[in-house]
């Protein structure tokens, strides 16, 4: 059956590419039913999702006919049940939430159906009190498999917030219906995020390796990108390390590079020195005997991880050495204040003129993973999750994932030595950091 509909919906998309390359013999094509033409998106939008980015600007083309297609048809047409159920997911698949409205007003629906309509809409148009409220009593595993995984993700989606462990199940509930598709990818994805939110590290790393192996093409891996950084530094812990390292052995050389970087960027504002020391020397180890020694930015986390621990003067000159021309400007700003801290420990004179007051390292957007990301028209849970007033997954790293800074305790009890120079020189070496990065603790 899963093979007969891969056949048809390869022939409808050839039919389509038929169409955005002569607008002339696309005219004369005989209609296609509402079914036909969301059955030809779902499949190409799961070859998006598995890598093929060239099907990008097909994509956006499928997504208006099928829009014309829907305002244009007969209501009678969707007292077909396929239909309807078309409509639904061309609804939660990027679909223009005005022809849905328009659309659902003009067709007699029992009450079920009326419910999945009005949930729909709700989630389209970021209201997710009334999403839920509307879906409550719908099942998505009394549904058809393609149908119940999008509304798996939907309730899932909006119960992050208040029930994320019903809504890790709702994921798994969407990726059991739909495997292979872009339901799972934005299921997966979600999942990474939500595991470090519920603390659940065997659950963040079997999502993660999922992910990795059978998405890491899609146009939505930056946003993995993202969660996986931020549920290593939050969860750091609890997770293997070495398990990490498997995870991120499946990537390229330059992206496993990446993001290494950015989690030893953010252990080092966080005050997680030996997570950042180990991200740190694995950005620097490259691959195949190819060292990254030269990158700055091992530089500048490899030097900020060992503050503590390290000579303030030394540190100062390695700091030096790097060349600021090739860092970021969040990366900038960090050099200033490690900077401005170790002239100030060491009395030295202050760092060069051209170094500015640090700014709010929290502010500034991390380096960016070599991955591309959605170029337009992003698919079902993107598109919708721009509207909705809960942000569950988006290009910045998810606030429910970010750890809070840490700066190394001690016991209840004072320290055996608080005298002792090189404690001190340690904690002040901390606290003048956290001033400076506009964000210690209270």
């Amino acid at each position: 059956m899963r093979l007969a509909a891969t056949l048809s919906g390869a022939a409808l998309i050839a039919l389509v590419a038929t169409g955005v390359a002569g607008e002339a013999r696309a005219s004369e094509a005989p209609a296609l039913e509402p079914y036909q033409l969301v059955r030809c998106l779902q499949l190409l939008q799961d070859r998006i999702a598995s890598g093929d980015q060239a099907s990008l600007p097909l994509q956006r083309r499928l997504l208006e006919m099928t829009d014309e297609r829907m305002r244009t048809a007969d209501p009678a047409a969707f007292k077909e049940i396929k239909n309807f159920r078309a409509l639904l997911i061309y609804a939660m698949s990027g679909g223009n939430p005005l022809t849905i409205e328009q659309v659902v007003s003009r067709l007699t629906l029992d009450e079920a159906d009326q419910k999945l309509a009005q949930g729909v809409i709700d989630y389209l148009r970021g209201k997710p009190k009334g999403t839920v409220e509307a879906l409550a009593s719908i099942d998505p595993l009394s549904l058809t498999s393609e149908l119940g995984a999008f509304l798996a993700l939907v309730k899932g989606s909006v119960s992050i917030a208040d029930e994320p462990e019903k809504a890790m199940k709702l994921f798994d509930q969407a990726r059991l219906l739909s495997p292979g598709t872009l339901v799972e990818e934005a299921a997966l994805r979600r999942s990474v995020a939500l595991a470090s939110k519920l603390e659940d590290g065997g659950r963040f790393l079997r999502t993660s390796t999922q992910y990795v192996r059978s998405y890491l093409r899609s146009p939505y891996a930056s946003q993995f990108a993202d969660a996986f950084v931020a549920g290593v530094v939050t969860l750091h812990a609890s997770v293997n390390l070495d398990s990490v390292a498997e995870i991120t052995a499946m990537m390229d050389a330059e992206q496993e590079k990446v993001v290494y970087l950015r989690i030893a960027r953010r252990a080092a504002i966080d005050g997680l020195s030996d997570l950042s020391a180990f991200a740190a020397a694995k950005a620097a180890q490259g691959r195949d005997g190819q060292r990254n020694n030269a990158d700055p930015r091992t530089q500048l986390y490899s030097g900020l991880s060992s503050i503590t621990s390290g000579n303030a003067a030394e540190m100062l000159g390695k700091l030096g050495g790097i060349d600021r021309d090739k860092l970021s400007k969040g990366d900038r700003a960090l050099l200033d204040a490690v900077e401005a801290v170790a002239s100030e420990l060491t009395s030295a004179v202050p760092a060069a003129p051209a170094a500015k007051k640090p700014v709010d390292i929290a502010d500034l957007p991390p380096p960016p993973l070599d991955i591309p990301s959605p170029v337009a028209d992003p698919m079902v849970p993107d598109a919708i999750d721009a509207s909705d007033t809960t942000p569950l997954t988006t290009t910045q790293e998810p606030a429910f994932a970010t750890a809070p800074r840490v700066v190394p305790l001690t016991k209840q009890e004072p320290p055996a030595e608080p005298e002792d120079p090189k404690v001190i020189e340690a904690r002040r070496t901390l606290e003048s950091i956290d001033e400076l990065l506009g964000a210690s603790p209270k």
